[in-house]
């Protein structure tokens, strides 16, 4: 039986491991998992998902077709489109996880041809023109015959005001649908678990990012305004680091769970010597900013080099290197760092209790992503209408063009997008918040709609 798991060694700590029976499945695909993060797969989900797509593969061919990864050809994968796509509904993967599963295995096979370890893909190739983004010339490149036409989805769910209150209120912090105290029922975590939701809904960080900030990151709130938070580029998707805008009525409410609740949760920490529990690593604050010191060697560790597994790790230390606390920013009632799949089965469990109380709300952590962008990008627009002087409204005009442009680039901005068109779908939900599209259609279209009449 072939099965997947992850590494439990230091350096390959997310980087999965396909075993048969028990034992290495192969040493040549092994070392090609170790090096995907050198090859630009280094978030913990994107290594787990080649896994996984490499291990239904090797799995398929070896049960199936009774042949390992290296002698398959395009003879299986046609059986295995048959057996993934063409059977019955309820085993039928869906066309984007078949495309994902390809792009997988195409890049499987484009590394074994690489190392010699075969002579030819089992996938056909065809060549495609591709456009180039931003002015730039177009190029040819070659495309995976297997990939399927499968349309872009728009179909996010889209969480609303009203309901992100409820889903706190009821899912987390554990009150009845009419918003009373329930003695006896209520999360003990429901204020740092409301908090992290808010976070999520009012910033658009991804669940990996929010999860791994650390306290010493959350300055002071400023007098007026919002604060801005620069994200190390090892924390952020593709490793381009971004800077995030944070409400100032959060950034209070993040000080006040650092100085109370966090603060409890650091005592219980070393209490039970938790930094036996976490591999830590030993620092201590550096006197310059966005910057820890090793306490070992005194050597100088820049947040920005900081992955999320490594941050999840760091353990403050005092001038006799006695373990202070976590860095971590979010700790579980012993003083643990929460993990991200523990956000995860918060909010599947604040979906049910929403369900139990008769509410048709069920959210997850990305879904709060996207509600931001959303919102966010209906509110730049009325803005931007408001601002646009009504002389200037002529299509060809730069107000114009600006109109249509700068909301969509603040809002790639601010998630962290590497292409525009990924922040193009969020147009498509504006429908959601219909009463704001329809007032700025009325102030951008009534003046000249009346004139004309």
């Amino acid at each position: 039986m072939i099965t997947l798991q992850e590494r439990r060694t230091r350096g390959d700590r997310h980087v999965p491991i396909i075993l048969k029976d028990g034992a290495l499945y192969d040493a040549a695909l092994d070392r090609f998992l170790c090096d995907l993060p050198a090859n630009g797969a280094r978030s913990r989900h994107t290594l787990r998902a080649y896994g996984y797509d490499v291990m239904v593969w090797a799995r398929f061919l070896d049960e199936a077709r009774g042949k390992t990864i290296w002698r398959a050809d395009r003879d299986d994968v046609a059986a295995y489109h048959r057996a993934r796509r063409r059977c019955a509904v309820q085993e039928r993967i869906s066309a984007s996880s078949w495309n994902r599963a390809i792009a997988s295995l195409d890049k499987l096979y484009g590394w074994a041809l690489d190392e010699a370890l075969i002579k030819t893909s089992p996938f056909r190739h065809r060549t495609v023109w591709r456009r180039g983004r931003g002015g730039r010339s177009g190029h040819a490149a070659a495309r995976n015959s297997s990939y399927e036409a499968a349309p872009k989805r728009a179909d996010i769910a889209l969480v609303t005001m009203p309901e992100f209150r409820r889903f706190c209120d009821v899912g987390l912090r554990g009150f009845t649908a009419d918003g009373d105290f329930r003695p006896g029922a209520r999360d003990r975590n429901g204020a740092r678990n409301a908090l992290f939701a808010e976070l999520l809904f009012s910033t658009g960080l991804r669940l990996e990012e929010a999860s791994s900030l650390l306290a010493m990151e959350i300055e002071p709130p400023p007098k007026r305004g919002p604060a801005r938070l620069r994200l190390g580029t090892r924390l952020t998707k593709g490793d381009k680091g971004r800077t995030i805008i944070i409400p100032r009525s959060i950034v209070v409410a993040l000080r006040q769970y650092i100085e109370l609740e966090r603060a409890i949760a650091v005592a219980a920490f070393r209490a039970r010597e938790g930094w036996h529990s976490i591999d830590p690593i030993f620092c201590r604050p550096s006197s310059r900013s966005h910057a820890l010191m090793t306490a070992r060697r005194g050597e100088r560790l820049a947040l920005d080099e900081l992955t999320p597994e490594e941050r999840q790790r760091i353990v403050l230390v005092d001038a006799r290197g006695r373990p202070i606390e976590p860095a971590a920013l979010w700790l579980s009632e012993i003083g643990l760092p929460v993990a991200p799949n523990s956000w995860e089965k918060v909010f599947e469990r604040a979906s049910r209790r929403c369900a139990a109380a008769k509410l048709r709300i069920k959210v997850t952590p990305h879904q709060l992503r996207h509600a931001f962008a959303v919102h966010m990008l209906a509110m730049l627009i009325r803005k931007t209408i408001a601002e646009a002087d009504s002389d200037e409204r002529d299509p060809s005009s730069a107000a114009y063009r600006r109109l249509l442009g700068d909301p969509l680039h603040t809002v790639q901005r601010l998630l962290g997008h590497a292409s525009i068109e990924t922040t193009y779908i969020y147009l498509d939900h504006l429908a959601g918040l219909q009463d704001t599209v329809d007032q700025a259609v009325e102030e951008l279209l009534g003046p000249s709609v009346r004139a004309a009449a």
